[in-house]
C-alpha cells in the first residue's frame, strides 16, 4: 500500500516520490529491499539525498493516561547526489538491514494490530519532504515463532498486541520501545494468572524473552506480578522441544515470586535445557499493558483466526496505516 503524494514543501511543480517494497517477507534483522520511484517535476531539480526512515505507532503511559504516538526508529539514505531533470522518471533501488528489535506485525499471515511504516524523505535544493509512506510488514524468526506456537500448543490463548514506549531494566534493549504480546493464560495456568505478556528481544547471536505474569490475589493475599527473561538461541531452533522448554518457564515463574516495582536486578540463573537460561526480574522500566499472540497463534486466537484484532478487522488495520501516519505528518507540517 503506498501513499504517493506531490512533495509539499517544493511547491506545485516539484518532483514525485513512489516507494515500492519488494513483496518478500522480511524478518527483524533481516534484509528490506525495494525501489524509490522518481518523477521530476516542471524544472530540473538536485537531488541532495533520499533516506528511509522506519516508522511506529506506539503507545506511551503517563500521568494523564495513555497516547499514543510516532516513533522513528532506524534511518538509512539510500540514494541522492544527481539531478532529476524535468519530467524524467528514475528509479533507486535500495536494500537495508532493518534492526533485530523490529516488532512482528503478522503471524502466519494474520496481522497483529502492530502498525509500522517506511517513511521515504527527499532532500531537494535545501528543502526535506517526508513524501510517500509504505506499511511494513515483519514475519517472527524461527525461534519466535517456535515460541509462539509452544504456547499455543500448551493452551494459551492471544489477547491483543501493541507497542509500548520505555525500557524493560536490565535488559539489552535497543530500541526506545517495546512489543508485547498479551497471552491469556492456559487452563492448567488459570489459577495463577490472569495474563501472561510477552516481549522478544533478538539480537545476532540469540534472543532475550522476557515474560510478565500478572498473579492472581488469594483470599488474605493480594495479586503480584511476575517478571523473568530467558535466554534462547537461534541455532538449533527446529530440534528443540519448545512446549516443554515454555511450559518450564511457566512453572518456574509460577513457583518463584518476583515483586513489581522494586529496583532492577535478577537473581540466580536457573537452567532450562537447550532453551536457554532464566533470570528472574524484580522491575519493568518503562510502561506495561498488552499485545498478545495466539495459539498463540490459532487456539485461543478466534479473534485472530476470524481476522480480528483488538476490535478491528484486518483489512482495516491495513487503511489504518494512512490514516493514523498521515495525521502524524500534518501535525508535523
Amino acid at each position: 500500500m503506498v501513499f504517493k503524494r506531490l512533495l509539499g514543501a517544493l511547491g506545485v511543480g516539484g518532483p514525485t516520490v513512489d516507494t515500492v517494497l519488494d513483496p518478500a517477507s522480511v524478518r527483524p534483522g533481516g534484509t528490506l529491499t525495494g525501489q524509490v520511484h522518481l518523477v521530476g517535476g516542471k524544472a530540473d531539480f538536485e537531488i541532495e539525498h533520499i533516506t528511509l526512515e522506519l516508522v511506529a505507532r506506539v503507545e506511551a503511559e503517563h500521568e494523564g493516561g495513555e497516547s499514543q504516538g510516532v516513533v522513528a526508529f532506524d534511518r538509512f539514505t539510500v540514494g541522492g547526489g544527481f539531478r532529476l531533470a524535468e519530467g524524467e522518471r528514475r528509479s533507486v533501488p535500495f536494500s537495508v538491514i532493518v534492526p533485530w528489535e523490529t516488532p512482528v506485525t503478522e503471524l502466519r499471515g494474520q496481522s497483529l494490530g502492530v502498525v509500522l511504516g517506511v517513511r521515504t524523505e527527499l532532500s531537494v535544493a535545501g528543502a526535506r519532504d517526508k513524501g510517500d509512506l509504505d506499511q511494513l510488514n515483519v514475519t517472527p524468526l524461527p525461534v519466535q515463532e517456535a515460541v509462539l506456537e509452544a504456547f499455543g500448543g500448551l493452551g494459551f490463548g492471544f489477547r491483543s498486541a501493541d507497542l509500548e514506549y520505555g525500557r524493560i531494566g536490565g535488559s539489552g534493549q535497543r530500541l526506545p520501545f517495546y512489543q508485547e504480546i498479551e497471552l491469556l493464560p492456559s487452563p492448567r495456568y488459570a489459577q495463577q494468572f490472569t495474563e501472561v505478556e510477552l516481549t522478544f528481544l533478538a539480537n545476532p547471536g540469540g534472543m532475550e524473552v522476557v515474560l510478565e505474569a500478572d498473579r492472581r490475589g488469594g483470599f488474605l493475599s493480594s495479586g503480584h506480578d511476575a517478571l523473568m527473561r530467558f535466554t534462547v538461541s537461534h541455532e538449533g531452533a527446529e530440534q528443540q522441544d519448545w512446549p516443554a522448554i515454555v511450559d518450564g518457564w511457566m512453572r518456574h515463574m509460577a513457583e518463584h515470586r518476583a515483586s513489581y516495582g522494586s529496583p532492577a536486578g535478577h537473581g540466580s540463573p536457573a537452567p532450562f535445557g537447550p532453551g536457554g537460561q532464566g533470570h528472574e526480574d524484580r522491575h519493568h522500566d518503562g510502561h506495561r499493558s498488552g499485545p498478545g499472540m495466539g495459539t498463540a497463534v490459532a487456539a485461543g486466537a478466534a479473534g485472530l483466526a476470524a481476522g480480528v484484532v483488538g476490535g478491528m478487522v484486518a483489512g482495516e488495520v491495513v487503511d489504518e496505516v494512512g490514516d493514523f501516519f498521515e495525521g502524524d505528518e500534518e501535525d508535523e507540517g
